[in-house]
């Protein structure tokens, strides 16, 4: 944001401040101003000349002799701009100016004639070119007529150059100082005075709007609020030379006047406006809806631009004529044969403009403000101004009435806040008194009851709703600087981990020995990518992403539901930069909700997930190469499931997962109770994220450390013998060697130490539909030595449990 201190004096008292004390400033108050530049550079002998005469010089075709009164005397001046008439007023640099560039105007000879002084254009002052308007760009400057200067005037203060341009850094909160009036409010809270605001009486008509104009809006989730005024018998033409100077100083190129005063209002309300030529309109309706699919509109830009329903359009019943909040149709716009102008001003849902604007590739001055959520209270009061100053200085007849659509509701926020408590969270000894001050210089009306006060906060302050919020806007009013420091009180304990942390870092130490690198990715994420991959212990009907309110960019609009899509994004950027084998797992938040619009804190649940793809073993002289499969995968979380003593409350279920390969999956049960997933990414995103096989994993770590014992226990090593047998079972192929595994270790209790799965066949000398798991099993009594009859008699008793459950025959 650009700021005219020459503007903002006509608001707020600047007497005795420097620029750079009212920089210093702002700064200390929470605006950070990241530069303090003058608008041109200070020219001495640069007055207000009026040119006499002006004829053909004799010896070029290209050049005027022109004589010009400067006030104290007339100078012959050469001058070759093709614009240059009899009766001007100019801007003269008399011998002896310097102009920027250190250009030194002194007196001299052209072409045979003496020349003694220069007539000057606006790039030869200093002006940038794109910010000069269109009848001066090849050509001198000529005030506008109705421009009170004086012959032999100093011209430096009418054309503005010393004016002093701060450029302020605006955080996404503090849209309110994306005008001229919010920062006027900013400093006059700095520098305890009032805001003159400026005039909004219109001189009206009989006539009325409603006349002229229906208005209609068929969305209104999207346009809660449009207002139209009607303006006859405009002049269109240059705009008075002090608005220019402010539009010039704040870096918008002006235009004619009518253009030029919705873009003085915008940046004086924040509010922006729209003004279309009402004879070329198309109809007296104004229709706003939601654009039709492939439907098309030509901009002011001369661009034809093909819309979707995504976008909002103003119509006038049947044809779009304006992108809502972004920009108008050519068709429409005002030109210097304009007589009558429709008048705009309305309220924008700040994600509909986003929206359009981003798929567009229009970002403008009004975009930016609407999608920041423009004042509510003042889009009226933008409306009145505009048709004020269209009445004042382009002598248009305001229409009587405001022609709306008005489903607008809102109130002034009220936040409380206590002194003790602002103290305790500040850390100084502020008085009621304090606060009352402080309040009454930030225009905040309040009720108190003893230490508490309800702030009612204006609505031009979006970013203030919680105590927080009021902590920070004390604080800032109050003085950083004068905060006092204080170190942490209290006794020094010695710390210690938590169950949680202890786990948690037990967890890191056993992935990172598996092979694993950490990775951490953004909680925040985009809409589609915040809705993928969700596992099926978390997914139901009514789940929905949670959205920021103002969120840093669209990549950055969401908050994650699972972290195994940024993690894929990961493996992507990784693999093409040449590393191709990555195998990553990160322990993070997911934010859980149900609400379509949020009343309380999304759940945050903590959890682990990982991405696989590549080789695992990658050293052929070690042992065989080997890439990353589902057992792979499968053995590191059987190994930290182990870890945390969980193995045998763990198990396996085979499922269809949304986005995964629908026969390399499984569903993770703690106690049968799904905690998570593991398997092959779908080959389709594969495909999407530029992934060779890859394998993910999804674990709900709060379940898992939830479930782990706070006691610890001790096996010693066995001082007896155990025997070990292994068996073949021939079962139906939709038998689950877990399952299997599960029968056995119950038939086999206490004996049974483990049972491994070690060989799985199917082929020649098996029925059709059956198959062969075979177990390595191992007996153990730790308190002696088991005899063979011991042995044989928990082995049968193996065998009969495995036939009646599962009808499985040892395998011949």
């Amino acid at each position: 944001m650009f700021v005219s201190l020459n503007w903002l004096k006509q608001y707020v008292d600047l007497q005795g401040l420097t620029p750079e004390d009212l920089a210093e400033k702002i700064t200390k108050t929470g605006i950070e101003v990241e530069g303090v530049e003058p608008f041109g550079e200070p020219i001495e002998h640069l007055v207000v000349g009026y040119v006499k005469e002006c004829a053909q010089h004799p010896n070029a075709d290209k050049l005027n002799l022109c004589q010009v009164d400067v006030g104290d005397e007339t100078l012959q001046i050469v001058c070759g701009a093709p614009n240059v008439a009899q009766g001007q007023k100019v801007a003269v640099a008399k011998p002896g100016a310097v102009l920027p560039g250190n250009f030194k105007i002194k007196k001299a000879k052209l072409r045979g004639e003496e020349s003694s002084g220069m007539i000057c254009s606006l790039q030869e002052l200093g002006i940038d070119s794109k910010y000069v308007p269109k009848e001066y760009e090849d050509g001198i400057f000529v005030f506008p007529e109705d421009t009170d200067a004086e012959v032999g005037a100093d011209a430096t203060s009418l054309l503005n150059l010393d004016d002093v341009i701060l450029e302020l850094g605006l955080t996404p909160n503090r849209s309110d100082a994306l005008s001229m009036l919010g920062v006027a409010y900013e400093v006059a809270a700095m520098l305890d005075t009032d805001v003159k605001l400026p005039n909004e009486d219109v001189q009206i008509t009989d006539q009325k709007a409603s006349e002229e104009v229906s208005v209609k809006v068929d969305a209104t989730d999207l346009n809660p609020y449009y207002g139209a005024m009607v303006i006859r018998n405009i002049e269109v033409g240059p705009s008075p030379l002090w608005m220019r100077n402010r539009l010039v100083a704040s870096g918008i190129r002006p235009i004619n006047n009518v253009v030029d005063i919705t873009n003085y209002v915008l940046l004086e309300y924040g509010q922006p406006l729209h003004a279309f030529d009402y004879d070329r309109f198309g109809s007296k309706e104004v229709v706003v809806r939601r654009a039709q699919e492939g439907e098309t509109i030509k901009t002011l830009d001369d661009e034809e631009r093909t819309l979707s329903s995504d976008h909002l359009v103003i119509t006038n019943g049947k044809d779009p004529v304006a992108i809502a909040g972004v920009m108008g149709g050519a068709d429409s716009e005002v030109h210097e044969g304009t007589t009558s102008v429709l008048l705009e001003a309305a309220y924008f849902d700040p994600q509909t403009v986003r929206k359009a604007s981003k798929d567009h590739g229009l970002r403008s001055e009004s975009s930016v403000r609407f999608e920041k959520a423009v004042d509510p209270d003042r889009v009226k009061r933008a409306g009145l101004r505009a048709a004020q100053l269209l009445s004042q200085y382009a002598n248009g007849e305001v229409l009587e009435g405001v022609v709306d659509h008005d489903e607008l509701s809102y109130e002034e926020a009220v936040v409380t806040i206590t002194t003790s408590r602002m103290n305790h969270v500040l850390g100084t000894n502020m008085t009621d008194e304090h606060i009352q001050d402080i309040l009454r210089k930030l225009g905040f009306s309040y009720n108190q009851n003893g230490e508490e006060f309800e702030v009612s906060i204006p609505t031009r302050r979006g970013d203030i709703t919680i105590f927080e919020d009021m902590v920070e806007e004390i604080g800032r009013m109050y003085g950083y600087d004068d905060i006092p420091f204080t170190m942490p009180g209290g006794e020094g304990n010695a710390g210690g981990l938590t169950k949680h942390q202890s786990l948690r870092r037990k967890v890191r130490h056993y992935l990172e020995g598996a092979g694993l690198s950490e990775a951490i990715t953004y909680s925040l994420t985009t809409e589609e990518r915040a809705q993928m991959l969700i596992s099926p212990d978390v997914k139901t009907e009514d789940l929905r992403p949670v959205h920021l309110a103002m969120p840093m960019s669209e990549e950055h609009s969401h908050l994650r539901l699972s972290m195994v899509p940024e993690l894929l994004a990961s493996a992507s950027y990784n693999i093409a930069r040449k590393q191709q084998d990555v195998a990553f797992y990160e322990i993070g938040s997911i934010y859980v909700s149900e609400e379509s619009i949020l009343t309380k804190q999304p759940n945050e649940e903590e959890r682990l997930s990982g991405v696989l793809t590549g080789s695992w073993v990658s050293h052929p002289w070690q042992q065989e190469k080997k890439n990353v499969d589902f057992y792979v995968l499968k053995g590191i979380l059987e190994g930290l499931f182990d870890l945390l003593d969980l193995e045998s409350e763990i198990t396996y279920k085979q499922a269809k997962v949304e986005g995964m390969h629908p026969g390399r999956t499984a569903i993770i049960e703690l106690n049968g109770k799904a905690i998570g997933h593991l398997g092959q990414l779908h080959p389709a995103l594969q495909k999407e994220y530029d992934l060779k096989e890859t394998y993910v994993y999804d674990v709900d770590l709060e379940a898992l450390f939830a479930a782990v014992s706070d006691e610890e226990s001790y096996t010693p090593i066995p001082r007896h013998p155990s025997v070990s047998r292994d068996i073949a079972l021939v079962v139906d192929n939709d038998v689950k060697a877990g399952d299997l595994r599960k029968s056995i270790l119950e038939a086999g209790q206490p004996l049974v130490q483990h049972a491994l799965v070690f060989d799985l066949y199917q082929g020649e000398h098996l029925p059709e539909g059956k198959k062969s798991l075979a177990f390595s099993l191992r007996y153990l009594d730790p308190t002696r030595t088991l005899t063979d009859e011991e042995v044989e008699e928990a082995h049968n008793a193996i065998l009969e449990k495995v036939k009646a459950d599962y009808n499985a025959e040892l395998r011949g």
